[in-house]
């Protein structure tokens, strides 16, 4: 006997489907439809999010439910307790001997007065971050070119470029620095950009554009980012945002550069555009952009290389004398690039540069209300109002330095920079990821757990950046390490600490460097999520052993 088709297996069942619904009350059929819809609704949701993969929702839902065990329950809620008290007294410990404002004082201070108080909360805090100890963060000094832009911004504190009628020296001060940049990095004459309040505003933007040009332009329903496992966390924040599927795909385990085959496998229909680091924060390599380019212009799709660490470094290299492969718009297929003004262009921070090959592009960032009352709302970012005084800031920064001024910039951070790559190789116990070719150099260890590395360092006066997948810890170079000796004594106390720890490697870790292993081995990523959420309450509040005082207290 020949087992039976489809076509009469869904006879069957449908007869039986009948029989048991007869014997149903018609409240009860009701009841059992809505049911079901509502299942079905669920299931539909839980499978077509946008922004997360069905494997990452099923294990959030797991530990979500886990989590709601009393137990459970209890025993993380008494773990973020300890935590927020333990982060509240970190933040507060250089200023607890100060009185706190609460409200506005009833009258106001004089200038003198503000002028004093603001100087004593400036001086707060241990950290000599002018003598080149932090690992980027602050990336110039220089006390005449703090004067020029000091002396400009206050010049233009009170403009606001959403008025270009009004200011339009501002106008014109952005424009031109968008028109330096394209130079910088060989745009063509459709080149065009903005400038944005930071890097992650620049990504942002660049996410926004290509996903309204994947709706607009190409039809796309649900478009997608696809990147390199490396790529900032900014993206992330785009996804969220946006509510856009983020694809990571894995690097090269050892050049940790984006591995091009599996990009290749990952794109689908959906895929709106294509990232490039160059250089990626965490390890300081450039991905093979002319390779990422190929497929962006193989499947018609957008690719953003993401230089805002060291676009300001990477476009003088080869004027400085060192070669790089090529990263920028002579990249056929490469469509839009951002650069940080901010970090290596010197200039003040809160300024930043998206650049797009074509209008079309830089046209879908753009953001228009025609409906509103109060008028055709039209802003080129985020922002509405933007502080003209940082255009005019960067402005002043780029005009003071000029291209001669970075190319000699370059050369000093990346002498430095090929310097402390060397001497870390040098040094047993740790070793430096992959090769960087420009800003960082990440180290890690098989022998030891590398955050006792960065904990002992803080002691010596060193802020070393801690990474995770793998663990390791870097340093991005800035012109602060160019100084005379700094480079060399970091290289003797990286020796003297490593050195150190090697008698020892299996010790217990303490202080930060039990939290950062902590944190890569929790697999409910919520936890992290949580205990990072702390961090950030903990740098609102306030706390002081001054007793009240009108005001203040």
């Amino acid at each position: 006997m020949s087992p039976p088709n489809i076509i009469e297996m869904a006879s069957l069942l449908k007869m039986y489907v009948d029989y048991r619904l007869k014997e149903q009350s018609p409240l009860k059929l009701i009841l059992i439809s809505a049911g079901a819809a509502y299942s079905i609704a669920q299931l539909q949701n839980f499978l077509t999010d946008p922004e997360l993969s069905v494997t990452e929702r099923t294990k959030r839902y797991i530990f979500s439910w886990i989590r709601i065990i009393p137990l459970v329950k209890k025993k993380v809620e008494e773990e973020r307790l300890k935590a927020k008290n333990m982060m509240e007294e970190d933040m507060n410990k250089c200023t607890k001997s100060l009185s706190v404002y609460y409200q506005l004082p009833s009258n106001g201070r004089s200038v003198e007065e503000i002028s004093k108080e603001a100087s004593e909360y400036l001086e707060l805090g241990d950290c000599d971050w002018k003598a080149g100890g932090l690992s980027g963060c602050v990336y110039n000094v220089d006390p005449e070119v703090t004067t020029l832009v000091t002396q400009v911004y206050g010049m233009s504190a009170w403009t606001n470029p959403l008025h270009p009628e009004v200011f339009p020296g501002i106008r014109k001060m952005e424009a031109e620095i968008v028109q330096m940049a394209i130079d910088m990095f060989n745009g063509g004459n459709d080149a065009c950009g903005t400038m944005t309040s930071g890097g992650s505003e620049s990504l942002l933007l660049a996410v926004k554009a290509y996903r309204d040009y994947a709706r607009n332009v190409k039809g796309i329903r649900n478009p997608e980012i696809l990147m390199p496992a490396s790529g900032h966390a900014a993206f992330d924040k785009a996804s969220q945002l946006y509510r856009m599927r983020l694809v990571r795909v894995p690097v090269d385990p050892k050049t940790h550069k984006a591995d091009i085959k599996a990009m290749e496998k990952a794109i689908n229909k959906n895929t709106c555009m294509l990232l490039a680091s160059a250089p990626g924060f965490p390890h300081g390599v450039i991905d093979p952009v002319e390779e990422i380019a190929a497929l962006g212009r193989k499947y018609g799709i957008p690719v953003h290389v993401d230089a805002c660490l060291g676009g300001f470094v990477i476009a003088f290299m080869e004027e400085a004398g060192y070669r790089l492969p090529p990263f920028d718009f002579r990249v056929e297929g490469v469509t839009s690039i951002s650069a940080d003004t901010h970090k290596y262009g010197y200039a003040p921070k809160g300024s930043s540069i998206i650049l797009y090959s074509h209008p079309k592009y830089r046209q879908q960032q753009f953001f228009v209300a025609t409906e509103w009352p109060g008028g055709i709302y039209a802003s080129p970012t985020l922002a509405g109002s933007r502080p003209g005084g940082l255009i005019a800031a960067c402005w002043a920064s780029m005009m003071y330095y000029g291209r001669n001024g970075y190319v000699e910039a370059t050369k000093k951070i990346t002498e430095t920079h090929r310097y402390i790559e060397k001497g870390l190789r040098q040094i047993k116990g740790i070793r430096v990821m992959g090769h960087p070719e420009a800003c960082c150099v990440a180290v890690d260890s098989i022998e030891f757990n590398i955050y006792r590395v960065s904990d002992a360092m803080a002691k010596k006066g060193w802020s070393l950046s801690p990474l995770q997948f793998p663990s390791s810890i870097h340093l991005t170079v800035t012109y602060l390490h160019t100084r005379e000796g700094v480079a060399q004594r970091f290289i003797e106390d990286m020796r003297s600490t490593v050195e150190e720890i090697m008698k020892s490697p299996k010790a217990e870790a303490e202080g930060a460097a039990v939290i950062y292993g902590m944190a890569q081995s929790i697999p409910d990523r919520s936890m992290v999520t949580d205990i990072a959420s702390v961090f950030l309450d903990s740098i609102y509040n306030l706390k002081s052993d001054v007793v009240s005082n009108g005001n203040a207290k």
